[in-house]
């Protein structure tokens, strides 16, 4: 499975994972800023769901799955 996450700010990280069905869903929040690594499960656990339209920009590896929407 893939997963990838972009620093939007030092305190802001959007993050794209994929699904078990060749899927994938972005997501975005605000984080402490203090290790983005450590900082990227919550952020695709509980942060908002961004749109198609945004997500396959920040994440154009990704459009080659169908996206969750």
């Amino acid at each position: 499975m893939r997963l990838d996450w972009r620093a939007l700010s030092r305190r802001v990280l959007a993050v794209a994972k994929e699904g078990g069905c060749s899927d994938w869903g972005c997501y975005i929040d605000a984080v402490a800023g203090n290790n983005h690594e450590a900082e990227v499960e919550d952020v695709y656990r509980y942060g908002a769901k961004v749109s198609k339209e945004i997500a396959e920009v920040l994440f154009p590896n990704f459009k080659d799955l169908r996206y969750r929407g």
